[in-house]
């Protein structure tokens, strides 16, 4: 009778190893799972901070033209409508700087084309940035994984968040262009204060000829946020 018990212990300890091996497996890939979804959300913030700081660079150059359209009859509208506000590559690099404090870069994930690129709208402007991680998510019991780099993409747009202004009527009897009006009065009239009513109902009222400083004003006419990306 005791040699029968110490037979079944025989027979049930090889069974009882490779259990224990099975769910040391399993715990082990389980953690892989868990260091590449970390390596992904890194990824995932990385762009996200790269994307948000692409259009707030964007927004900052395009002070000196918002101003400047403000002095002209239907400046504003000439301004957004204007595809070329952002040939400068100020804001993919600043993309690139805070893709890099996170520990990634900016790279097309495809392979081909820019990994940092911008669609012109008329109130509306985006940014896309596609990141991949400098890091990898480390040797597992999974083979590869210490060669695989997690990627993301993040869409962030500049936002106008007032209503253009209406034009002016022009007022009775005023002389017709190249008309023998009086030029050096129009050359000496100073353009009048531009009312704006922005987001939640604020009403904003901006002196063109003395608009102030435009660190103090992007925020009041432009808001920056994160989007679904495509």
């Amino acid at each position: 009778m005791i040699q029968r018990l110490r037979g079944d212990r025989g027979q049930a300890f090889p069974i009882y190893i490779v259990m224990v091996a099975g769910l040391l497996f399993l715990a082990l890939a389980f953690f892989t799972v868990g260091k590449a979804s970390a390596t992904r959300n890194g990824a995932q913030g990385a762009a996200d901070a790269a994307a948000l700081a692409a259009a707030q660079e964007a927004r900052d150059e395009m002070g000196a033209g918002f101003l400047a359209a403000l002095l002209l009859p239907g400046g504003l509208n000439d301004f957004f409508d204007n595809n070329g506000r952002f040939t400068d590559p100020g804001p993919c690099a600043q993309a690139q700087v805070l893709a890099a404090k996170n520990r990634a870069d900016v790279q097309s994930i495809d392979g081909a084309g820019s990994g940092c690129y911008s669609r012109p709208g008329f109130l509306s402007d985006e940014f896309t940035v596609e990141v991949k991680t400098r890091y990898t998510v480390g040797e597992s019991v999974i083979p590869g994984t210490d060669q695989k780099h997690a990627t993301a993409r993040a869409k962030a747009v500049v936002e106008f968040r007032c209503s253009l202004p209406r034009p002016e009527p022009e007022p009775e009897g005023s002389a017709s262009p190249g008309g023998g009006g009086d030029d050096g009065k129009d050359e000496d009239e100073k353009p009048s204060p531009i009312d704006f009513t922005c987001h939640g109902g604020r009403h904003v009222t901006i002196d063109p000829a003395h608009p102030g400083e435009w660190l103090n004003l992007s925020e009041t006419f432009f808001t920056v946020h994160l989007v679904d990306a495509d």
